[in-house]
């Protein structure tokens, strides 16, 4: 049983959905509950066609203790061996599982566990690592910094996993594509798939960016997502007078296309865990420039299969973006070691396979 707060487009959801569209139906029952009331997205449909049951509890905004009781309610009927949650939903999950002795309870932390949550989370999910909750890592970054957080050993790492083979064979060509969208054959595109908030720092990027001249140098960046953050970065792309270089696509279904259509990834990051957007990039064959933040460098080899930046330095940021768009040759081979490592590491099937045995490990230690 997966517990998520919703199925939105972001990195953790769409991990769960990889991993509940992939189990072994015959060794695994998979079940889903979201706090939230639909949202009706393209996971959401993911999950339907899979016929994978998805219980939705109507969260309210802020804080809901009803949420207890409806979980609770649920693991009842349900009786499920496994209980993995994600997010912040272990507040409501962990008492529910324990009192209904659910034998095997593990939570996948996302993000760097210090910055997770708030001093309360944190709080909680001590309470719940020390009372049988198993968390679990998608890189070592982020293994090390639970260590520090809740001074605890033997964190398993699981990294995530994407559908290699879908993003490297994109259903709508590059120039039919960019015909399509308004964009020349000959224009130099950097892509930047993430949530418009804080975190991903779009600002700094929108601000590198500016500073290759993009309209001399005809290069366009195109943002995909969307967030509380997009006015002001509207505002921003104004006041730089580069409104014809700067393209806010919103939420995106077509991502594969997108990335496809692009020549250069690139992602700002003040944070991050192991950012399934940049599996994604690398699996289309594009080179990644990006932060060095989590567990970016567990995925990119700097120098080989894209570039990373020291976290909040603009100048470096806007160098490496200069430096490939003024070297083709360098990208492309960046971009085809980036597919190389994509298909033998960041495939679904690889993520899926560890968390069977897990599973299994736990199920078996339980008994």
């Amino acid at each position: 049983l997966q517990i998520l707060p919703a199925f939105q487009l972001g990195g953790a959801e769409q991990m769960a959905t990889h991993l509940m569209c992939n189990l072994d139906r015959d060794r695994f029952m998979i079940q889903a509950i979201s706090l939230n009331d639909p949202v009706k997205t393209e996971l959401e449909r993911t999950l339907v066609d899979a016929q994978i049951p998805v219980y939705f509890l109507g969260k309210r905004s802020g804080p809901d203790p009803r949420m207890l009781y409806a979980i609770d309610r649920l693991l009842r009927e349900i009786r499920p061996h496994i209980v993995h949650t994600h997010q912040y939903v272990l507040r409501y999950a962990f008492l529910p599982a324990f009192w209904r002795k659910v034998p095997v309870r593990l939570h996948t932390i996302h993000t760097i566990a210090n910055l997770q949550h708030g001093k309360v989370g944190r709080v909680v999910n001590l309470v719940a690592f020390r009372g049988g909750v198993t968390p679990v890592a998608i890189a070592h970054e982020i293994r090390t910094s639970i260590c520090q957080t809740y001074r605890i050993d033997n964190i398993p790492v699981i990294p995530n996993g994407i559908p290699v083979a879908s993003y490297s064979t994109p259903q709508v060509g590059r120039s039919i594509w960019r015909e399509r969208e308004g964009f020349p054959d000959h224009a130099t595109l950097f892509v930047s798939v993430a949530r418009l908030y804080q975190a991903k720092n779009p600002r700094m990027l929108i601000r590198a960016f500016a500073a290759i001249d993009p309209l001399s140098s005809n290069a366009h960046l195109l943002m995909v997502g969307d967030g509380i953050l997009r006015p002001n970065l509207e505002h921003v792309v104004r006041r730089l007078g580069i409104e014809s270089c700067v393209h806010f696509l919103g939420l995106r279904n077509d991502i594969r296309n997108i990335l496809g259509a692009a020549d250069i990834f690139v992602l700002a990051s003040n944070r991050e865990g192991n950012p399934l957007s940049v599996m994604e990039a690398m699996a289309a064959g594009k080179p990644v420039i990006g932060t060095n933040v989590g567990g970016m460098s567990e995925l990119v080899d700097n120098g080989r299969t894209g570039v990373l930046v020291r976290a909040g330095d603009e100048h470096a940021l806007s160098d490496a973006m200069r430096r490939l768009l003024d070297s083709p040759p360098e990208r492309r081979a960046m971009g085809e070691e980036g597919a190389r490592e994509a298909k033998a590491r960041f495939d679904v099937s690889v993520m899926t396979k560890s968390y069977e045995v897990l599973y299994e490990n736990m199920l078996e230690e339980s008994i």
